[in-house]
């Protein structure tokens, strides 16, 4: 009766099915892996966002790479902004994808170190090669407030780092450059400030980073494993059909056929 599965067309449907269900089910484990690093660091997110300021003298120091655990703490600062070196950081976004600058003023603090920091988006008038009109920052002694952000690299942002850009602007923030280019010693990575808040709400400042889609991952990795499952019974009831049909066929072919009526 399954004579049927040692023919061609079966031999290679039950390879592929074999084929198929480790596959999907190495998948499955592979969004489970995904879902858990997402998990991970949304958790390192809300548990940065969440924890009191500290100084910011705390975290980094000039030459420091900011880790995943520092990133997105909540640090305080206070000095002078240095409004003489600022700069504009190209083809930044806001909230609604409109196309404009991030400005990076030095902020220097009471012992000369500087600390950059990124106070927030202005949009993209006129030239591209003038430097744009930016706000100024509070005059005087300061202390501000900020979310610490590890250097900027092109393999982690996939910003290609322009050579030959117009005076007073930049593409990536990195506080190595930046020592270079001020003579001064820096902190490494930057802030984004979000304390005082901007007269005027400009530059706008920059939203808190959003989470990733863990869930998604979750329900990927559920749907690979159903897919898993649903293979061997797909090609169970394939078979059980071809079966009943081929059955049927040789019925009909075994029935007697009815003799003519003798005259």
């Amino acid at each position: 009766m399954y004579r049927f599965l040692l023919t061609r067309q079966w031999v290679i449907l039950t390879l592929i099915t074999l084929l198929l269900i480790p596959v999907m089910i190495e998948l499955g484990f592979w969004q489970k892996h995904r879902y858990e690093e997402r998990s991970a660091r949304n958790q390192l997110v809300t548990d940065a966002l969440s924890a009191e300021p500290v100084p910011v003298e705390q975290l980094t120091s000039p030459g420091h790479t900011v880790t995943r655990t520092e990133r997105y703490h909540s640090v305080t600062a206070t000095g002078t902004f240095d409004t003489g070196h600022e700069v504009v950081v190209r083809r930044r976004v806001n909230s609604d994808d409109e196309v404009g600058f991030h400005v990076l003023t030095p902020f220097v603090l009471g012992d000369g170190k500087v600390l950059l920091v990124n106070r927030g988006w202005i949009p993209a008038t006129g030239s591209q090669t003038a430097f744009p009109e930016v706000p100024a920052p509070p005059a005087g002694r300061t202390t501000i407030t900020g979310r610490l952000k590890a250097d900027e690299t092109t393999a982690a942002s996939g910003i290609k780092n322009v050579e030959g850009l117009p005076d007073r602007q930049i593409m990536l923030i990195n506080s190595a450059e930046e020592a270079r280019r001020l003579g001064a010693a820096v902190l490494g990575g930057y802030v984004e400030q979000t304390a005082p808040e901007p007269k005027g709400d400009t530059p706008q400042q920059i939203s808190d980073p959003g989470k990733e889609d863990a869930p998604l991952n979750y329900a990927y990795m559920i749907q690979w494993w159903l897919f898993a499952a649903a293979v061997p019974v797909g090609w169970f009831v394939l078979a059980r059909r071809e079966a009943r049909e081929r059955a049927r066929t040789t019925d009909g072919e075994s029935a007697p056929r009815a003799e003519p009526a003798a005259v």
